[in-house]
C-alpha cells in the first residue's frame, strides 16, 4: 500500500511543467553611472594623496626634533647623576644648538652665544621655555655646583624638550 503512490491529476501535472525558476536580478554595479560620481572620485584621491604628501613632507623636515627628543632622555639620566652632571649639560647645550642648526640653517644661528643665543631661543621658544634654559645658557660654566643642581631640578631638560617640540621655523 504504501509503496503505491497516486499519480497526481493532470491539472496538477500541466501547472507544475508551467512553473519556472525564481528570476534573479541582475548585481548592482559598484561603476558610477555617470561623469559627476567619477569626478568627485577622482578629486577625492587627488586631495588623499595630497594630505598625504604634505603629511610625509612634515614628518621628514620634523626629523631632527625627533632625534633631539630621543638624545634629551638620555641627557636627562645624565643631570640625575652628579659624577655626569657637567657633561650632559654640555650636551644639552649642544642638542639645542644642533636643533636649532637643523631647523634655521648655519647662517643665522652658527655665530649666535651669549645674549644673542639666549634672545634668539626666547624668539623662536613658543611657550616661554627660552626664559628658563636663558639661566642655564648665560654663565653655567661660572655657576657653583649647588646652583647647577638646583637648575637641574627645576626641570632644565623639561624646558628644552618644551623648546624643541614647540619653535616654529618659518619657511
Amino acid at each position: 500500500m504504501a509503496s503505491q503512490q497516486a499519480a497526481p491529476d493532470p491539472l496538477t501535472e500541466a501547472a507544475l511543467r508551467s512553473l519556472k525558476d525564481i528570476a534573479i536580478p541582475e548585481p548592482v554595479s559598484w561603476m558610477p553611472q555617470t561623469w559627476g560620481w567619477a569626478l568627485l572620485a577622482i578629486l577625492l584621491l587627488t586631495a588623499a594623496v595630497a594630505a598625504f604628501l604634505l603629511w610625509l613632507r612634515r614628518y621628514r623636515a620634523n626629523a631632527y626634533r625627533r632625534e633631539a627628543l630621543e638624545l634629551l632622555d638620555a641627557i636627562e639620566q645624565d643631570l640625575q647623576s652628579p659624577a655626569t652632571r657637567d657633561r650632559a649639560i654640555r650636551q644639552l647645550t649642544e642638542v639645542l644648538k644642533r636643533a636649532a642648526l637643523a631647523g634655521w640653517g648655519r647662517k643665522e644661528v652658527a655665530s649666535l652665544s651669549g645674549a644673542a643665543w639666549v634672545g634668539f631661543l626666547e624668539d623662536h621658544g613658543g611657550g616661554g621655555a627660552g626664559r628658563a634654559l636663558s639661566t642655564l645658557l648665560d654663565d653655567v660654566e661660572y655657576q657653583s655646583n649647588g646652583h647647577v643642581e638646583a637648575l637641574a631640578a627645576t626641570g632644565l631638560v623639561s624646558s628644552a624638550r618644551t623648546w624643541i617640540r614647540r619653535h616654529h621655523v618659518s619657511a
